[in-house]
């Protein structure tokens, strides 16, 4: 059976950034890394908490320092999305994360650009690029960023807010989504994996998103689900992240079925996948042998990631028949 059509709408591009792929950048650079091979620093990838993922997350960063570094990156994630049956993907990226490092925002935002430009003929995949936002660094910090992507004309269809969530409510970012949707820019935010479901009212409410990353501590408020039920906000699930980052203890613990249960707008997505043991069809395979989730399950995922991506209503209508396509598929009988 070919892969599951879908929209990628929850990714971060440099959790790409595969052990072979940061040796190799490490040695173009010149750079000496901590670890005697590309199987000793996969054993690092036992996290804790989502604080530890992110110390050597920002670590391996640092082999990124040229323009060609982030066009490779990007260009190697989507040659397996397209494995994965990624047919449009939201990429997500922190320029605040690159300039810390004293990395030009062009280089990073140029580097990855360049991948995105040629995507479709080189992997059938549509694009489009998110900055997302550190949390746990000022908004003021953000607003200084965003304000020069703007000025540079980058080329971003929005912007996002990621990194530690506990202790950095949406609410400190309010004028930095102000800016971004006077600018005409969409509007995503991670909320409610390790913080609150009182931080998914706060990107409601106070940062006007059209999407919600993450979301799972949704089901710890009734009033919350209703909101998200009748305005139909589409959350972006990462479920394997979910459980390497111990917001579940393990993948037959994950409420995904109870929010799709409770007719939530929900979608699969992958996040940081060469961290978290997986792509996109991993999180599915995953949830398949977890819960038994079927054919009409997951074409229903499929759809509501296509319904729930900032792309043209014809591109939409082309990709939902596609996922119709491989239900209809998926279901006939097979020749013996």
């Amino acid at each position: 059976m070919p892969p599951l059509p879908c929209a990628e709408l929850h990714l971060h591009i440099e959790g790409t950034l595969e052990p072979e792929l940061i040796f190799t950048l490490a040695a173009r650079n010149g750079i000496s890394l901590p670890y005697a091979d590309p199987a000793d620093l996969a054993t690092r990838y036992a996290f804790t908490d989502l604080q530890s993922f992110l110390d050597l997350y920002y670590a391996n960063m640092d082999v990124l320092r040229t323009e060609q570094d982030f066009t490779d990156m990007t260009r190697a994630y989507l040659r397996r999305a397209a494995a994965a049956g990624v047919r449009h993907a939201e990429i997500m990226m922190d320029p605040q994360a690159h300039l810390a490092r004293g990395v030009p925002l062009e280089t990073c935002v140029n580097g990855v650009a360049a991948a995105l430009s040629t995507s479709e003929t080189d992997a059938g995949i549509s694009t489009s690029l998110i900055a997302a936002f550190l949390r746990d660094r000022p908004a003021a910090e953000a607003l200084e960023v965003l304000r020069d992507l703007l000025a540079m004309d980058a080329p971003i269809i929005g912007i996002g807010l990621d990194s530690a969530e506990a202790g950095y409510p949406p609410s400190l970012f309010r004028e930095v989504y102000d800016v971004a949707r006077d600018a005409g820019l969409k509007c995503v935010a991670h909320a409610g994996e390790e913080g609150p479901a009182a931080y998914v009212w706060e990107a409601l409410d106070l940062l006007a998103v059209d999407r919600i990353d993450h979301g799972i501590r949704c089901l710890e408020d009734e009033a919350l689900v209703e909101r998200l039920v009748a305005d139909q906000v589409p959350l972006t699930v990462c479920p394997l992240s979910n459980v390497r980052l111990r917001a579940v203890d393990a993948i037959g613990d994950h409420p995904l079925p109870a929010m799709l249960a409770r007719g939530l707008n929900v979608s699969v997505h992958s996040d940081d996948p060469a961290y978290f043991g997986g792509y996109l069809d991993d999180n599915l395979a995953a949830l398949v042998d977890a819960f038994g989730l079927g054919i009409d399950d997951r074409a229903r995922l499929a759809a509501n990631s296509v319904r729930s991506a900032f792309i043209s209503e014809g591109r939409r209508q082309d990709l939902l028949a596609e996922v119709e396509a491989w239900r209809v598929s998926a279901h006939a009988p097979r020749a013996v």
